[in-house]
């Protein structure tokens, strides 16, 4: 049994621990024998078995005494960006490099409450400022798929390890992409739930009114389990958090996809998508119109804005972030200096990478007097039209979809350190995001090079269930999210 547990999901997997056919220890003591024979990949930053297998033993004592809890036992990683108190947080920087966080973030805390065993810290781009996974400090996470392509980022090393069935659900976080994107690029399922729906509470901030936690994992089922345990309502600790109750999103995946509308911007297939998505995001919405769907021609005519609304709105917000970094309270400290601002300077200057700082300095000038009317006021003005976008495209249809991308997963280093070109594969991701509209991506093909394509689905506030739902329905007739790359 334990040579096949990779290949099991997590709602299989669970299956299997509650009836007791495998153990929690065993079933991470395998995982970790995983993680350790692909290291190559990059995909862990941190691992500390002595805490994984505790929580493992742990997790079978519960299942003995008759726990019968959803995910108890079942392995999880999480994304370097979620401060843990059991392994280091970096958020893929040299900025925090072996810094200990004394709390967990909430949606850690929930997912060990529910049971889930910690694999370890995933890689992620710095500070998750990145389209490609190249900018971690740490250095990059290689495809699955092709070991010299990018898989994506910021949530680059959780795409990894779940394709390369390293880790059978991980999370991951999406402030402008980096759930769907990376998701897409490496074959895997991955839903970025509306804005608030998951707490940022220990998420080290990258953009505050746009970074959301979200899960990942092989199918849509796996994520609705996972997303069930992560949502929730945290007041005490986090003020944008909704106040909705928990949801069990699994019940919603029973049921036909008779008379869904499925609304396909004309924006999302105009020029720049490479005829090998196209294909395979066609194909896709064929399947869903044999499913029993319905077609339906809508129009987001301010997509093209999102691109420079966002690299106003991010860096700005980064900006004020970031200003915590400065060598006094945590984090990395300059050892030569000669006064407090000297300190300062030193300190960021060491300690950022250059995205990291590229992003600061277009913050900074964005909010500066005499530029902030000019610029961060106007974008926040194409936000809302740009939200209300897609209310009036939602009064046409039940659910959005189109790519992900407007490609596959690129060559290591193919954007030659242009970061105008990683800016621009974000184009399809970012209108939602802005908006604060949950997302998802599901495999549905293969492109140029034998890499994955993903379909993006983007649903109205709340209809996080209504997409897995529609997600599911498709991989129960496909097989694209069961495949995996050779040679692992």
């Amino acid at each position: 049994m334990s040579a096949d547990l990779h290949d099991l999901g997590v709602a299989e997997l669970a299956r299997k621990l509650r009836a007791k056919e495998v153990s929690a220890t065993e079933t991470a003591q395998h995982f970790v024998a995983r993680s350790r024979e692909h290291a190559t990949l990059g995909a862990f930053l941190a691992t500390n078995e002595e805490v994984t297998f505790a929580q493992a033993r742990a997790a079978d004592a519960r299942i003995a005494a008759g726990d019968a809890a959803p995910l108890l036992g079942v392995p999880v990683a999480h994304k370097d960006i979620f401060v843990t108190r059991d392994f280091p947080s970096t958020a893929g920087s040299r900025m925090l490099e072996g810094y200990r966080s004394p709390f967990d973030a909430t949606v850690v805390r929930k997912l060990a409450e529910a049971g889930m065993v910690t694999l370890g810290k995933l890689n992620c781009d710095e500070f998750a400022m990145g389209s490609s996974n190249e900018n971690s400090a740490f250095g990059p996470v290689r495809n699955p798929w092709d070991p010299a392509r990018v898989p994506g980022g910021s949530s680059g090393g959780s795409a990894a390890a779940v394709a390369a069935r390293l880790a059978p659900a991980v999370t991951g976080t999406d402030t402008g992409g980096s759930i769907r994107q990376p998701a897409s690029f490496c074959g895997i399922t991955g839903i970025k739930p509306t804005y608030g729906r998951a707490s940022r509470y220990g998420m080290v901030a990258f953009a505050s009114s746009l970074d959301q936690a979200g899960p990942m994992a092989r199918s849509a089922e796996d994520c609705a389990w996972l997303l069930s345990a992560m949502c929730g309502p945290d007041p005490d600790r986090d003020s944008t958090s909704l106040d909705l109750p928990a949801e069990d999103f699994t019940r919603a995946l029973g049921g036909s996809l008779e008379g869904l509308r499925i609304g396909v911007p004309k924006e999302f297939f105009a020029e720049g998508v490479t005829a090998d998505v196209r294909a395979a995001i066609d194909s896709a919405l064929a399947q869903y119109e044999q499913l029993g769907a319905k077609r339906v021609e809508i129009s987001l005519p301010r997509t093209e804005l999102a691109i420079p609304v966002y690299y106003v709105i991010a860096p700005a917000e980064a900006s004020s972030n970031l200003s915590r970094f400065d060598g006094v309270k945590f984090g990395h400290r300059a050892a030569k200096y000669a006064d407090l601002l000297d300190m300062y300077k030193k300190t960021r200057a060491e300690g950022f990478g250059d995205e990291v700082k590229r992003r600061i300095m277009i913050g900074t000038y964005v909010l500066s007097h005499g530029y902030y009317d000019a610029y961060y006021l106007q974008a926040q003005k194409i936000r809302r039209l740009i939200a209300d976008d897609f209310q009036a495209a939602f009064r046409q249809c039940d659910l959005i979809a189109g790519p992900v991308a407007p490609s596959v997963a690129w060559k290591l280093g193919g954007h030659g350190g242009d970061p105008l070109a990683d800016y621009l594969a974000d184009i399809f991701t970012l209108p939602g995001s802005l908006a604060g509209l949950p997302g998802m991506s599901l495999p549905v093909g293969f492109g140029e090079g034998g890499m994955p394509v993903g379909l993006q689905l983007i649903g109205n506030y709340f209809q996080e269930g209504r997409l897995l739902h529609a997600a599911h329905r498709f991989q129960q007739a496909t097989d694209f999210h069961l495949r995996r790359p050779g040679g692992f």
